[in-house]
């Protein structure tokens, strides 16, 4: 075999080994249990990948639907356990995915969604998509870093 393959072998199981290492599963009892195959969030080495938050409350398990803003507002209220729960806040969030199911919900979704931050925006985009799991009207998922 050519030293350049035992090299190669030798740098994928390496790189396997220091990531499964350096990968974290996050954990928060105040967001709600995930309803599929997914963890909460995955933090590698100082990333923190959070997974699409939709407005359940963890305490009763009720969906806050109806009132858009309330829809949000609790969205980043997940979020911030989630972020809490891997030792991070909002100033850490470098990167925000929004899925909206109507654009036209944009502006209210935006207010609530600026109100967490204080400058120094993360940087965004904004989707509308056809329907969101447990048809909801919106769901965030962010990725932070911790440096």
């Amino acid at each position: 075999m050519p030293k350049f393959c035992i090299i190669l072998i030798f740098a994928g199981i390496l790189t396997f080994y220091l990531f499964k290492k350096m990968k974290k599963i996050i954990t928060s009892k105040n967001a709600p249990e995930p309803i599929g195959p997914y963890s909460h969030a995955v933090l590698a080495n100082n990333l923190l990948f959070v997974s699409g938050q939709v407005a359940k409350n963890a305490a009763t398990g009720e969906l806050m639907i109806g009132d858009i803003k309330t829809e949000g507002k609790q969205v980043m209220e997940n979020i911030r356990a989630i972020l809490t729960e891997a030792g991070m806040d909002f100033t850490h969030i470098c990167k925000t995915t929004i899925f909206l199911k109507d654009m036209n919900d944009f502006a209210a979704v935006n207010e609530v969604y600026g109100s967490y931050f204080s400058g120094n925006y993360p940087a965004r985009e904004t989707v509308q998509v056809s329907r969101l799991p447990l048809d909801v009207n919106v769901e965030i998922s962010v990725t932070a870093i911790k440096i």
